[in-house]
Protein backbone atom coordinates (compact mmCIF):
# COMPACT_ATOMS: atom_id res chain seq x y z
CA UNK A 1 0.00 0.00 0.00
CA UNK A 2 1.48 3.82 -1.00
CA UNK A 3 2.05 5.59 2.34
CA UNK A 4 0.29 8.72 1.04
CA UNK A 5 -2.85 6.79 0.27
CA UNK A 6 -3.33 6.68 4.78
CA UNK A 7 -1.26 9.41 5.72
CA UNK A 8 -2.58 12.86 4.71
CA UNK A 9 -0.44 16.13 5.18
CA UNK A 10 -3.06 17.37 7.57
CA UNK A 11 -2.10 13.69 9.46
CA UNK A 12 1.36 14.81 10.02
CA UNK A 13 2.61 17.49 12.32
CA UNK A 14 5.68 18.88 14.96
CA UNK A 15 4.59 19.40 18.49
CA UNK A 16 5.84 19.55 22.24
CA UNK A 17 2.92 16.76 23.27
CA UNK A 18 5.33 16.55 27.08
CA UNK A 19 4.32 12.83 27.98
CA UNK A 20 3.14 9.66 26.07
CA UNK A 21 -0.31 10.11 27.30
CA UNK A 22 -0.44 13.70 25.45
CA UNK A 23 0.88 12.50 22.33
CA UNK A 24 -1.12 9.90 22.07
CA UNK A 25 -4.29 12.17 22.41
CA UNK A 26 -2.91 14.45 19.66
CA UNK A 27 -2.81 11.70 17.49
CA UNK A 28 -6.28 10.50 18.48
CA UNK A 29 -7.54 14.04 17.69
CA UNK A 30 -5.70 14.42 14.44
CA UNK A 31 -7.05 11.33 13.31
CA UNK A 32 -10.65 12.14 14.63
CA UNK A 33 -11.18 14.75 11.66
CA UNK A 34 -10.10 11.62 9.29
CA UNK A 35 -13.02 9.60 11.29
CA UNK A 36 -16.04 12.12 11.70
CA UNK A 37 -18.32 9.14 12.76
CA UNK A 38 -15.74 8.61 15.80
CA UNK A 39 -14.60 10.08 18.53
CA UNK A 40 -10.66 11.61 19.60
CA UNK A 41 -11.87 9.32 23.29
CA UNK A 42 -13.01 6.31 21.03
CA UNK A 43 -9.37 6.13 19.55
CA UNK A 44 -7.62 7.43 22.32
CA UNK A 45 -9.16 4.23 24.08
CA UNK A 46 -7.62 1.63 21.27
CA UNK A 47 -4.44 3.48 20.81
CA UNK A 48 -4.29 3.08 25.26
CA UNK A 49 -5.46 -0.66 24.76
CA UNK A 50 -2.64 -1.50 22.48
CA UNK A 51 -0.19 0.41 24.83
CA UNK A 52 -1.55 -1.51 28.09
CA UNK A 53 0.03 -4.94 25.82
CA UNK A 54 3.35 -3.60 25.74
CA UNK A 55 5.31 -0.29 24.34
CA UNK A 56 4.66 0.23 20.83
CA UNK A 57 8.78 2.10 21.26
CA UNK A 58 10.60 0.18 19.15
CA UNK A 59 13.71 1.77 20.12
CA UNK A 60 15.74 4.63 18.41
CA UNK A 61 13.55 7.48 19.19
CA UNK A 62 10.44 5.47 16.95
CA UNK A 63 7.27 4.57 18.28
CA UNK A 64 4.42 3.02 16.24
CA UNK A 65 0.85 3.06 18.24
CA UNK A 66 -1.33 1.09 16.50
CA UNK A 67 -4.92 0.25 17.19
CA UNK A 68 -8.01 -1.45 15.14
CA UNK A 69 -11.65 0.25 15.21
CA UNK A 70 -14.74 -1.11 14.31
CA UNK A 71 -17.08 1.24 12.05
CA UNK A 72 -14.16 2.54 9.97
CA UNK A 73 -13.60 1.48 6.33
CA UNK A 74 -9.99 2.82 5.14
CA UNK A 75 -6.72 2.65 7.48
CA UNK A 76 -5.43 6.50 8.50
CA UNK A 77 -1.89 6.97 9.56
CA UNK A 78 -0.75 9.82 11.82
CA UNK A 79 2.82 11.04 11.82
CA UNK A 80 4.47 13.26 14.87
CA UNK A 81 7.73 14.51 15.55
CA UNK A 82 8.32 15.49 18.96
CA UNK A 83 10.50 18.53 19.30
CA UNK A 84 11.53 17.33 22.77
CA UNK A 85 11.74 13.87 22.87
CA UNK A 86 9.02 12.27 25.34
CA UNK A 87 9.49 9.42 27.97
CA UNK A 88 7.76 6.27 25.79
CA UNK A 89 8.47 3.31 27.92
CA UNK A 90 10.45 1.54 24.32
CA UNK A 91 11.82 -1.01 24.13
CA UNK A 92 15.93 0.41 24.58
CA UNK A 93 14.48 2.68 27.30
CA UNK A 94 15.27 5.91 25.74
CA UNK A 95 12.72 8.68 24.57
CA UNK A 96 11.17 8.67 21.49
CA UNK A 97 10.75 11.89 19.27
CA UNK A 98 8.86 10.00 15.72
CA UNK A 99 5.89 8.58 16.14
CA UNK A 100 4.13 6.79 13.04
CA UNK A 101 0.55 5.91 14.36
CA UNK A 102 -2.01 3.22 12.37
CA UNK A 103 -5.41 2.76 12.77
CA UNK A 104 -7.24 0.15 10.61
CA UNK A 105 -10.53 -1.65 10.47
CA UNK A 106 -10.96 -4.35 12.91
CA UNK A 107 -11.47 -6.95 9.84
CA UNK A 108 -7.96 -5.89 8.16
CA UNK A 109 -5.62 -7.31 10.62
CA UNK A 110 -3.17 -8.83 7.93
CA UNK A 111 -2.90 -5.45 5.56
CA UNK A 112 -2.40 -3.47 9.59
CA UNK A 113 0.60 -6.05 10.58
CA UNK A 114 2.15 -5.69 6.03
CA UNK A 115 1.72 -1.98 6.56
CA UNK A 116 3.23 -1.56 10.22
CA UNK A 117 6.14 -3.92 9.17
CA UNK A 118 7.25 -1.74 6.07
CA UNK A 119 6.91 1.14 8.14
CA UNK A 120 9.42 0.29 10.83
CA UNK A 121 11.94 -0.76 7.95
CA UNK A 122 11.08 2.63 6.50
CA UNK A 123 11.86 4.08 10.22
CA UNK A 124 14.81 2.24 11.34
CA UNK A 125 16.29 3.58 7.66
CA UNK A 126 19.23 5.89 9.17
CA UNK A 127 19.26 8.07 6.43
CA UNK A 128 15.14 8.31 6.42
CA UNK A 129 15.19 8.98 9.91
CA UNK A 130 18.05 11.68 10.07
CA UNK A 131 16.27 13.61 7.50
CA UNK A 132 13.11 13.10 9.53
CA UNK A 133 14.55 14.52 12.12
CA UNK A 134 16.07 17.63 10.53
CA UNK A 135 12.86 18.89 9.37
CA UNK A 136 11.81 22.13 10.75
CA UNK A 137 7.41 21.66 9.51
CA UNK A 138 4.76 19.72 8.77
CA UNK A 139 5.20 19.93 4.82
CA UNK A 140 8.87 18.59 5.02
CA UNK A 141 8.36 15.90 7.39
CA UNK A 142 5.27 14.85 5.08
CA UNK A 143 7.49 15.14 2.36
CA UNK A 144 10.87 13.40 3.99
CA UNK A 145 8.02 10.35 4.97
CA UNK A 146 6.32 10.14 1.59
CA UNK A 147 9.41 10.03 -0.78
Amino acid sequence: MELSTILQPECTTCATPGSKKKVLELISDIAAVQYPTLSSQEIFESLLAREKMGSTGIGNGIAIPHGRLANIERPVAVLVKCEDPIAFDAIDKQPVDILFALLVPSEQCEQHLATLSSMAEKLNDKAVLKQLRKTSNESELYQVITQ
